[in-house]
């Protein structure tokens, strides 16, 4: 079978969307740091939209660790299919919104030096909670991180993301142009104002003026991504090839809901994504707020919890009554009421909505990808929640189970003694907690609420909390997943 790429274009069948616009007429106006699945299935998607009306905003894609998506798609001229996958089949798209690949450790000199090209107006990023260097209880910078301290010495050199666009920056404000824009696309709490937060500091470790030039000048506009994307497989490759008729090394599986909310503050102008569908809002906090406490926090108790039961896909786990009646019940219990008043939007058709998305048969979303970097997550997609529901006096029954089950995943072993292949930066340090408590849920909560990265100062001190985590890790302990989310679900209807 033939490569994907521009010479073989004309071969798709006549179903399958691709760039009507001249590509080479498409000059880089953004630079995405983090080129992996959601990046392309979601920013360049909309992107690749609007390149018809106006192609000053192709995109060059960094990857800041592995060459691995680069090496896949470069043989491609940096063309892939977004497979749209329902219960109703799926429809394709080839994007080609991609003026380029770099991998930043390759060439981190050069890197900063396109950052400071004058054509280059925003710099997203997608590089996961943990691509921050920060600490997610409280969003601020670490300073102790290896790869902070290597780029406060060596930022002709940077290796972190922070560094990476500091170091951009530095040069544009040294060759006196003016900023790019930051734009921030990860599931953090006001991302854009923690990553304001983050740069700034670091800027400021470097040079006092500095810091305050990117505090004064440099807009990080604040922004709410929603589409589901699991990790591509072998067996997404085979179908999408065979569904396109050209062999593409590297496309990607997703859903058909697709949202973007994005914070109407760009320095050097923007494109006009809400022609395509997105929507620039004057704030975009209550949007976040819904999203990572209705979508991401059910998500990862799903994952957890739909794990221990045995399931490897959301959709799976959800078609276990119990969980999904959890799952729904923890949405509209215990989440929606912590949510500021959005007029206008109909929360409990969200939620429904939600459950939908979860039960996708199509998409075959792994439960562990999910549950991988908890440490990271749980700060945003649970603990805030917490902290709204106590300062209100509301039950936290479910939410606490949720961190329960991460309690359980971090020991490392599941339900049946088998070992689970936990990803986190905190692995270590959690799995050698949890090894010197041993699985008993009140020396175990505890150990793992001393990590104050995750939990904070407040929440281990608050009886209600620790009570019931340590209640819900108990009952995991014991009578393991299933049994704690049916006897759970049935409490509740009583």
């Amino acid at each position: 079978m033939d490569r994907l790429c521009e010479a073989t274009l004309d071969r798709l069948p006549a179903t399958v969307e691709r760039p009507t616009y001249d590509r080479e007429a498409v000059t880089t106006g953004i630079v995405h740091l983090g080129i992996g699945a959601f990046h392309r299935a979601h920013q360049a998607v909309y992107t690749d939209r609007i390149l018809g009306e106006d192609p000053r905003w192709g995109v060059l894609g960094v990857s800041l660790r592995s060459g691995e998506t680069r090496d896949a798609l470069s043989p491609q001229d940096g063309l892939w299919t977004v497979a749209t996958v329902d219960a109703d089949g799926a429809r394709h798209r080839v994007v080609g919104s991609s003026t380029g690949m770099m991998v930043a450790h390759e060439d981190p000199t050069g890197l900063s030096i396109r950052l400071a090209q004058p054509e280059v107006r925003i710099v997203s990023t997608t590089v996961t909670e943990k691509g921050y260097s920060h600490d997610p209880a409280t969003g601020r910078l670490n300073e102790d991180d290896p790869d902070i301290r290597h780029d406060l010495v060596h930022l002709d050199r940077p290796r972190s993301t922070i560094g990476t666009i500091a170091a951009g920056l530095k040069r544009r404000r040294d060759a006196r142009l003016a900023p790019f824009t930051v734009l921030a696309c990860d599931n953090l709490p006001a991302n854009g104002r923690t990553l304001r937060g983050l740069v700034t500091r670091f800027a400021e470790l470097v040079d006092p003026d500095f810091g305050a030039w990117v505090a004064g000048e440099v807009r990080f506009p604040s922004t709410m991504v929603d589409r589901i994307v699991p990790a591509t497989t072998d067996a997404d490759r085979a179908a999408i090839s065979a569904a396109i008729g050209l062999e593409d090394a590297w496309p990607i599986a997703t859903e058909p809901f697709m949202q973007w909310v994005i914070e109407d503050d760009f320095s050097l102008g923007r494109p006009a994504w809400d022609t395509v569908g997105a929507q620039f809002v004057a704030d975009v906090a209550p949007y976040e707020l819904m999203k990572l406490r209705l979508l991401n926090g059910s998500h990862s108790t799903l994952s957890y919890l739909g794990h221990f039961m045995g399931h490897e896909t959301v959709a799976e786990a959800m078609a276990e009554p119990a969980l999904a009646r959890l799952v729904a019940d923890l949405m509209v219990e215990e989440c929606a009421p912590t949510l500021p008043d959005l007029a206008g939007f109909d929360v409990p058709a969200y939620c429904a909505s939600l459950i939908a998305r979860f039960r996708n048969p199509a998409l075959r979303h792994r439960t562990w990808q999910i549950a991988m970097d908890g440490s990271q997550k749980l700060p945003q997609r649970l603990l805030g929640t917490i902290r709204d529901r106590l300062a209100a006096g509301g039950s936290i029954d479910r939410l606490a189970l949720g961190v329960a089950a991460w309690m359980r995943w971090v020991t490392g072993i599941d339900e049946q003694g088998r070992p689970i292949d936990v990803r986190d930066p905190m692995a270590a340090r959690l799995r050698a907690l949890a090894d010197a408590a041993g699985p008993v849920a009140e020396r175990l909560a505890p150990a793992l609420l001393t990590v104050g990265e995750v939990f904070g100062a407040d929440l281990p001190g608050d009886p209600r909390f620790t009570g019931a985590v340590e209640s819900a890790l108990d009952r995991l302990l014991r009578r393991g997943a299933e049994a704690t989310v049916e006897a759970m679900v049935a409490e509740a209807r009583r």
